[in-house]
């Protein structure tokens, strides 16, 4: 076996494809986010604007979540010293799960390292734990639920995305007495678009079926605490477990289920991803913890979120730019072609220092590839002004069509 040769050949196709990713090389500038600077292909820093980060609310920055990491620092030190299990169990752990609770409308809540993880973690674990389990699955969940999905080795039903009678169907085909759970995410971050919460939750309620809501793009963003779409929709009691990060709106990182305690104990004594792996550190939850609790008190990064992806929305559409239609604050432009995004990402980044990264295939399918912009609270009208004329101008130039 010539080990090279396949493992260039691997690369080769992603690069025939245009679907071979680059990491851009950047500095955040504390306190001045959207602002940054991009070290790629430069003779030093060049300053650039993002409009592609995950962290919508820019508590990343926040003062008091800066504050926080920074006292924890001083307490208690950089890490966390282990597992849960063994020696990593910190008070400030203790106190972010009573938060997260909380904010759920749950009796308990557990951390983990990653939204990833804790998407695999618990749907492999639940599934595993009820025998006979079978899964119904949207179409479009995240990768780390289908990965939590297969690796539980359970029967799984894919339905199409947002279809209840589709959804209904494959529910009615079943035992009625075989243990079901409904799998579902409240914002689809490529599309932008949201899940019919209770009518799912109704479905659930008629065939005897637990669900599982992913909000890992609504935490922080909805509700008038920040519970996400499940909050925004009073249906966070009816859900039986709900899964969101603490890397997007909340601005740090890590991961967390809410449910009753019966269940967190159960996930928490069985799953793998979470008794065999160290915990976060507690810097990182000390300011997840600032984060989450400014969050349930102020609307106020919420609404020029909102503002913000309200007016770009308008200003793509006004110029005819193909923007995606979204009710959410997901801003995806179509673009339908991996070399294409790839090429007007290159050229915002070297020539109008905007930094947007293309999406591609497998995020998202074939033939949809897209820049998918994230406006925040901080990116001015006057940004993103500046943004829809670059945008104009490589429309033109690559002779790309603009929308009917």
């Amino acid at each position: 076996m010539d080990y090279q040769r396949v493992f260039t050949q691997a690369i080769d196709r992603l690069h025939a494809e245009g679907r071979y990713r680059v990491f851009i090389d950047i500095l955040r500038n504390k306190g001045m986010f959207p602002n940054a600077r991009c070290f790629a292909g430069h003779n030093g820093p060049k300053p650039v604007t993002v409009w592609c980060s995950n962290d919508y609310l820019a508590m990343g920055q926040h003062p008091k979540v800066i504050a926080a990491m920074e006292e924890a620092l001083h307490d208690v030190g950089a890490g966390s010293g282990g597992t849960r299990n063994i020696g990593g169990n910190t008070h400030y752990h203790v106190d972010l799960e009573h938060e997260l609770a909380d904010l759920h409308e749950k009796e308990g809540a557990l951390l983990f390292t990653s939204g990833y993880v804790s998407n695999e973690a618990t749907l492999s674990t639940l599934a595993k734990v009820l025998p006979g389990c079978i899964i119904f699955s949207d179409e479009l969940n995240h990768a780390s639920m289908i990965a939590g999905i297969r690796n539980s080795g359970c029967e799984k039903r894919v339905f199409r995305h947002n279809d209840l009678e589709h959804l209904e169907e494959l529910l009615a085909a079943e035992d009625p007495e075989a243990p079901k759970l409904i799998a579902f995410e409240s914002v689809y971050s490529m599309d932008g678009d949201i899940a019919p919460i209770h009518a799912i939750c109704d479905l659930a309620d008629k065939y005897n079926a637990l669900t599982y809501l992913d909000e890992v793009h609504a935490v922080g963003m909805y509700g008038p605490r920040g519970g996400g779409i499940s909050d925004r929709d009073a249906a966070a009691k009816r859900l039986t477990v709900i899964e969101g990060t603490l890397g997007k709106a909340f601005g740090v990182m890590g991961g967390y289920i809410a449910a009753d305690q019966m269940i967190i104990d159960v996930i928490r004594s069985y799953a793998p991803g979470f008794i065999f792996t160290t915990s976060l550190s507690p810097v990182l939850v000390a300011g997840a913890l600032a984060s989450v609790k400014h969050l349930k008190q102020s609307s106020a990064e919420r609404d020029g979120q909102q503002a913000a992806a309200a007016t770009l929305k308008k200003m793509f559409a006004d110029a005819g730019l193909p923007v995606m239609e979204t009710t959410t604050h997901i801003v995806p432009l179509m673009v339908g072609d991996p070399v294409k995004a790839k090429k007007v990402s290159d050229i915002l980044l070297a020539e109008y220092g905007v930094y947007v990264q293309p999406i591609n295939y497998p995020t998202v399918p074939r033939g949809t590839e897209r820049l998918r912009f994230t406006p925040g609270p901080a990116h001015s009208e006057e940004m993103m002004r500046e943004l829809t004329q670059a945008l104009l101008e490589i429309w033109d130039r690559m002779e790309m069509k603009l929308a009917a």
